[in-house]
């Protein structure tokens, strides 16, 4: 049974579809300017988009160098 439903999962993902595709034409080689990135940039918020992202990965970084100090310390004591 389990079997079935792994096979049957498996052929719906196959036919499943994200995006439909849009063809590519010379104006999207053209295009040399970001809107969003443009706009935001004039605006002064592209600087707090980038702090935020950069505060977020330090967390996870520091929270990530945290783990593997304790982690490192409980394999200290599990060997001794």
């Amino acid at each position: 049974m389990k079997k079935f439903i792994i096979i049957f999962l498996l052929f719906i993902s196959f036919l499943a579809k994200a995006q439909d595709k849009i063809g590519i034409t010379d104006e999207d080689y053209q295009n040399s300017g970001v809107e969003m990135a443009d706009k935001m940039r004039s605006e002064g918020k592209i600087y707090v988009l980038v702090s935020i992202i950069g505060i977020v990965l330090g967390g996870i970084l520091v929270y990530v160098i945290q783990t593997d100090r304790k982690i490192s310390g409980l394999e200290k004591k599990y060997n001794d």
